[in-house]
């Protein structure tokens, strides 16, 4: 399966909310069950080193929808409200046992909130 490729809008003290529903090649929904983690980091370029934000199964930003095929992305309004407007790069990979599969690239902008 090759990466997707996606442009997301997170707006800063806002809840941040996208489910992904994953098909294969044929339409099929893929079957999430064996998959154990996720993890998206988010970076202001490919080559900095400095991740703006960790979005993971394990600190509940990352839901994994097994037989379904969806990838729930969440981040609170918290969390958000913290980020620094502009933009970046991300990709989000998926773990089954040894394999790691990068399912979605691209790249995100953080909008100012202007309401406070």
């Amino acid at each position: 399966m090759s990466a997707g490729y996606h442009h997301f809008i997170i707006e800063q003290g806002a809840t941040f909310s996208k489910v992904l529903t994953l098909k294969d090649s044929a339409g099929s929904l893929v079957n999430l069950t064996n998959y154990s983690s996720a993890e998206m980091d988010l970076r202001a370029s490919p080559e900095t080193s400095a991740v703006i934000l960790t979005l993971t199964t394990s600190n509940s930003t990352i839901a994994l929808g097994g037989t379904a095929g969806t990838v729930t992305l969440t981040i609170t309004a918290a969390n958000t409200a913290g980020l620094t407007a502009g933009d970046g790069v991300y990709d989000l990979e998926i773990v089954s046992g040894s394999i790691i599969t990068r399912i979605l690239e691209g790249t995100y902008s953080i909008r100012r909130n202007i309401s406070r």
